[in-house]
């Protein structure tokens, strides 16, 4: 690796994640704040990123779309198998516009389509075996051709800092920080 680094982090996002149009998308830890002020994290799925930033899309009534709307500062973890890079994200959540959200949903796989409209909590509280025939009862009678549910809501992150780890095994490693400011980004090297 030379030290020439790209002056703008969305090379490396690029670079590192895969394109919109691969369907196996990666997954990230989503980091948000409570209302009550405490944090909280949770593994969700990447659904895109451009140059505004990275969405995610999730059921509106869900705690982690309580605690955007409640607090916007969020962080978002990708972590590469072997532990061998790793990216933060620290930025604002927003609700994304409608038609990035309907498009997003459009590209959805069937399960995940059927599981936006059955992921809820009552349908948590049931035992597995009712969860089944729930879950298949619903495929019988609507099929793959749901339409986007009601509180179906996508969220874009618009980063204002960008951390890019990568291990090395010859030196230490170091972590390339990228921060927003209103004349473009600034780089700067921080320890491993």
């Amino acid at each position: 690796m030379t030290d020439l680094e790209p002056s703008d982090p969305w090379d490396l996002v690029r670079d590192w994640l895969p394109p919109n149009e691969n369907p196996e998308r990666p997954q990230m830890t989503l980091s948000t704040v409570t209302p009550q002020n405490r944090a909280d994290a949770r593994t969700v799925l990447l659904s895109e990123f451009d140059q505004e930033g990275f969405y995610l899309h999730t059921d509106a009534l869900s705690r982690k779309a309580t605690d955007m709307r409640a607090n916007p500062g969020v962080a978002l973890t990708f972590l590469w198998p072997g532990f061998t890079k790793q990216l933060v994200v620290q930025g604002q959540a927003e609700v994304a516009p409608a038609e990035e959200i309907a498009a997003a949903y459009a590209d959805r796989s069937p399960y995940l389509k059927q599981l936006a409209w059955l992921n809820t909590t009552d349908f948590a509280q049931l035992p597995l075996d009712e969860r089944r025939i729930r879950w298949a009862a619903f495929l019988a009678e609507h099929g793959d051709g749901l339409d986007q549910p009601p509180t179906w809501i996508g969220f874009l992150v618009r980063p204002s800092r960008m951390t890019f780890w990568t291990s090395n095994p010859d030196a230490p490693s170091r972590r390339r920080e990228y921060t927003a400011t209103l004349n473009g980004w600034v780089l700067r090297y921080l320890p491993g």
